[in-house]
């Protein structure tokens, strides 16, 4: 009698890169370098039986419609991180985006708002590309190298990197598609590529930073274009993510969203069997 086969496992790991886990990072998320143990350990252990393992990274240019330099205020300053600013603001002149960049902003910002999901928060400027905040925290490259390796000596396998926040004319939390996508940009439209490379799976675990920002608007665009067969296959690594400081409430409403979709929460040690 054959036994059966071993599930498809991917898992999904949001950017895990230093400006987030390092806590000289320049948007640090307090607690993730404890997840980060977590998540390289779950990473390395033969139990995961780990059959694919697709990781984002967040990517920005300094000029961004997130990031302090593509505002100013009447007296021409910047506003600090974490201000946030509506297009009510726009419109009544408390603030003013770059020199050409004032209707389309106001744009962005009122497709945003009627998206219901965030205010539009200015953030540190972070993950840099090409940067030493952009690059992965150093234990979970090496993990995810690991992985690499050791999946290549059943057959060649290679992790999906997902690059997100290219285009500075729109948030993009999610791996799967900007918060206002571009028409003009496919990097900003639904990733069909990450979204298949899931659907193929039998199980997909969900891990990294922020559990209230960019994991929460992954899972959320998986469950909307996958629908309750993907939203099933779900897991979030409970241990292995926590919340923007501040976004606290904003981490627990996920969660609250994703039990009612479908999602499953675990820790690390419950999906290895050593736990309860």
């Amino acid at each position: 009698m054959h036994a059966p086969p071993a599930p498809r496992r991917a898992l999904l790991v949001i950017d895990p890169q230093n400006d987030f886990v390092d806590p000289a990072g320049a948007l640090y998320v307090r607690g993730a370098e404890r997840d980060a143990e977590a998540l390289a350990r779950l990473i390395d252990s033969p139990r995961a039986r780990l059959s694919d393992l697709v990781v984002s990274l967040d990517s920005h240019h300094r000029l961004d419609v997130s990031h302090p330099l593509w505002f100013r205020d009447a007296a021409g300053r910047p506003p600090a991180p974490f201000t946030v600013i509506t297009g009510d603001d726009l419109r009544a002149g408390r603030w003013r985006a770059l020199e050409g960049a004032q209707e389309r902003t106001g744009a962005y910002l009122e497709a945003l708002e009627r998206a219901g999901r965030y205010p539009h928060v200015i953030w540190p400027e972070h993950c840099l590309t090409g940067g030493a905040g952009q690059a992965m925290f150093p234990a979970l490259f090496e993990a995810a190298q690991g992985w690499a390796a050791r999946a290549s000596e059943e057959r060649p396998r290679h992790i999906l990197f997902v690059t997100k926040g290219e285009n500075p004319w729109t948030e993009h939390f999610s791996a799967v598609q900007a918060e206002v996508p571009d028409p003009h940009d496919p990097h900003t439209q639904p990733r069909r590529d990450l979204l298949d490379r899931l659907m193929g799976a039998d199980e997909v675990w969900v891990a990294g930073w922020a559990r209230s920002h960019c994991v929460a608007n992954t899972v959320r665009d998986l469950v909307r274009l996958g629908g309750e067969g993907l939203a099933r296959k779900l897991t979030l690594v409970t241990d292995a993510t926590s919340d923007v400081p501040g976004f606290e409430e904003a981490g627990a409403r996920f969660v609250a969203e994703a039990r009612a979709a479908g999602v499953r929460l675990a820790d690390s040690a419950q999906l290895l069997g050593e736990g309860p």
